[in-house]
């Protein structure tokens, strides 16, 4: 089931972004873009390690290169490691919050982390290995943009790369997000103190937290398919195929007609009828307002995925 709903999601994205910004209200295109970069750098490391290339800077920085590929941080060396100094917070390394290492030490301190990501000097159990590079990766801050984005990437990486999943199913952003405050003190607190339990204790519990959030928000989908689909006898005729096209929206729930037809094997007018009853369920909308074009979505669906994501 979550399987399906990343896979959904991703082309969905993918086709969102044929659009224009005010075609889609509510959906700026930059942060389109960036989300379908994200989940493009994710496709990247996920193909990269499944034909067995290793967890490697070599992979991070390609992965980078996807991820800045174009919108924000485009023009800020894609793929390669920084040659200038950065820093975090205020408007010059002396009063900022943290200043990483300097640009000449950025290839020795990842070639270290790479060496400890494959178990040198000794093996770390998956979880405190996850947590502890992520620290790492975010204090060399090895590009001048998308260090969080790719630092978060990372964690889930590791994770699959270490055989703890065996798809990308966890993603710990947004508890990094509500705990927005609470994570960049750790990450201070680290630096400064060495304080690792603390981190690694708030890590865990965003772990457990992401994992439980996972496996109830695939329960409550099921539910939804299931209560969604025998709402569809209703509909008579246009049973077979609205039954078609609901599976199908399971793994696309935003898409067009053309993009349905080509998910079912069935011809764009039948895929349109079937479309027209499914919104007169109220199971789907059209959300472009276009005669030609048009895009769907399925509603609920999304909306039970997207909760808790809004801005804080």
């Amino acid at each position: 089931m979550l399987s399906s709903q990343i896979e959904g999601t991703e082309s969905s994205l993918s086709e969102l972004l044929r659009f224009e910004a005010d075609a889609l209200p509510g959906v700026p295109l930059n942060d389109v873009t960036e989300v379908s970069n994200y989940v493009a750098a994710l496709q990247q490391g996920m193909h990269r390690l499944s034909a067995g290339f290793p967890l490697s800077n070599r992979l991070i920085r390609e992965m980078h290169g996807v991820l800045l590929s174009r919108g924000r941080g485009a023009g800020k060396a894609p793929g390669e490691f920084r040659r200038t100094q950065n820093w975090i917070g205020g408007s010059r390394p002396g009063n900022a919050r943290f200043v990483p290492p300097p640009p000449t030490e950025v290839a020795p301190c990842m070639g270290a982390l790479e060496k400890w990501l494959h178990d040198k000097p000794e093996r770390t159990p998956a979880l405190l290995k996850a947590a502890l590079a992520h620290v790492q990766f975010e204090t060399i801050h090895p590009f001048l943009d998308g260090n969080g984005r790719l630092g978060r990437l990372l964690i889930t990486l590791i994770l699959v790369n270490v055989k703890v999943l065996s798809e990308p199913l966890l993603y710990l952003s947004l508890y990094f997000k509500q705990h927005r405050s609470t994570y960049y003190d750790l990450l201070d607190r680290v630096r400064t103190t060495g304080d690792w339990e603390s981190w690694v204790g708030f890590f865990v519990d965003g772990v457990r937290e992401a994992a439980t959030g996972a496996v109830t928000t695939a329960r409550r989908l099921a539910i939804l398919v299931q209560d969604d689909r025998a709402r569809l006898a209703g509909l008579k005729r246009l049973r077979a195929s609205a039954l078609q096209l609901h599976q199908a929206l399971q793994k696309r729930p935003v898409a067009s007609a053309l993009i349905l037809a080509g998910e079912t094997g069935l011809s764009v007018p039948p895929v349109n009828k079937g479309l027209d009853g499914l919104i007169e369920l109220g199971i789907v909308k059209e959300i472009t307002g276009r005669r030609r074009d048009r895009m769907y979505r399925y509603t609920r669906y999304l909306d039970i995925l997207n909760e808790g994501t809004e801005p804080l």
